[in-house]
């Protein structure tokens, strides 16, 4: 996984938004982050500056600072809306999705909130322990493209 600039960012991958909205996680996030399969992610926006979203494990979401936004709303804390259907809370919209064989499936009409539609290009990055970032523009995006030796993933790989 190549550091984009000394003391910088790592990056994972880029990958590739399927026509259904469908997103491959890189091994490598998965097994950093210890997600396997039939994980119950959440999806929160990622910064205003690099557009896009994060996606953590409900579990280490709810327990974080973060959690807080989450556990007021019991129909999304508790998964009971629908998979990939977006909520309201406060300014940003958040939704949860179960991971199936390394990919997530969020419904384009949820992708929009996030700036991502099918087809869009996401940079998967190291973000805190708590969440990966998958982004789509910025400073971080520019740099990453200098970098011909991130691996590109789609849901046809």
């Amino acid at each position: 996984m190549p550091q984009l600039v000394k003391g910088g960012k790592h990056a994972f991958a880029w990958t590739v938004v399927g026509g259904l909205g469908e997103i491959r996680i890189s091994p490598e996030a998965l097994a950093e982050y210890k997600l396997g399969d039939g994980t119950r992610l959440y999806l929160m926006p990622a910064s205003r500056t690099s557009g896009g979203f994060v996606v953590g494990e409900r579990g280490r979401i709810l327990d974080s600072p973060i959690g807080s936004l989450i556990n007021a709303h019991h129909e999304l804390r508790s998964c009971r809306v629908s998979e990939g259907e977006s909520i309201l809370l406060g300014a940003n919209r958040y939704c949860w999705v179960t991971l199936r064989k390394g990919c997530i499936v969020v419904p384009t009409s949820t992708l929009r909130f996030f700036d991502v539609y099918a087809g869009s290009r996401l940079l998967a990055v190291r973000g805190s322990g708590l969440a990966i970032s998958h982004i789509v523009r910025g400073p971080i995006v520019e740099e990453a493209k200098k970098h011909p030796e991130i691996e590109v993933f789609s849901t046809e790989s």
